[in-house]
């Protein structure tokens, strides 16, 4: 995956990080966020239903947390994030 040459030298002056460090951390970063909307929702619910949570409960986060992402997923109803979830 490319990645902004301008970020990782941006990040490594002002962390302290080598371009090395920097340019590891910008990939973990880009490939956190470039998992697409059905896996997250997918894995999300797993989390959160093996902490223990109920699915109301759940699909209410999965919604939120969409929501405030950095590139925000579409809005998704809770119908739509069952159908992800259940097929």
């Amino acid at each position: 995956m490319p990645v902004d040459v301008a970020l990782v030298a941006h990040i490594a002056r002002t962390t302290g990080l080598s371009t090395a460090e920097a340019r590891r951390v910008v990939e973990d970063v880009v490939s956190y966020y470039a998992e697409p909307v059905e896996e997250l929702v997918r894995r999300r619910h797993a989390e959160l239903r093996a902490a223990g949570a109920r699915n109301e409960q759940i699909f209410a986060t999965l919604a939120a947390e969409l929501e405030a992402r950095v590139v925000a997923a579409p809005a998704l109803t809770e119908r739509q994030l069952r159908r992800i979830v259940y097929g």
